[in-house]
């Protein structure tokens, strides 16, 4: 999926994550994680967001999280509304 714009989703209270994600034209992924439980649980936060990002054939985008304590099912939800409002898709295949 493209990306066509700056997209963001979720919120900064307690057990969400905020996404935001915008085009990287030819660069590849690069996230940028802040989250309260990075230490213990970052490496699995950023496995869950690539893992989303190739089920939706994202291929270059650039993602800043900042996480308050997500389970792993709110951290895709929020993955994945983000992509889609960036690619101004409609065409939902929630996974």
């Amino acid at each position: 999926m493209k990306l066509l714009e700056i997209a963001n989703a979720g919120t900064l209270e307690s057990s969400d994550i905020q996404v935001i994600i915008e085009p990287n034209e030819n660069n590849g992924i690069v996230i940028e994680l802040e989250s309260v439980v990075k230490n213990q649980f970052g490496d699995q936060i950023i496995d869950v967001m690539m893992k989303t990002l190739q089920e939706l054939d994202v291929k270059d985008a650039k993602i800043f999280a900042n996480d308050k304590g997500a389970i792993d099912a709110v951290i895709k939800s929020r993955v994945q509304t983000a992509v889609y409002r960036s690619a101004k898709s409609n065409d939902y295949k929630w996974m």
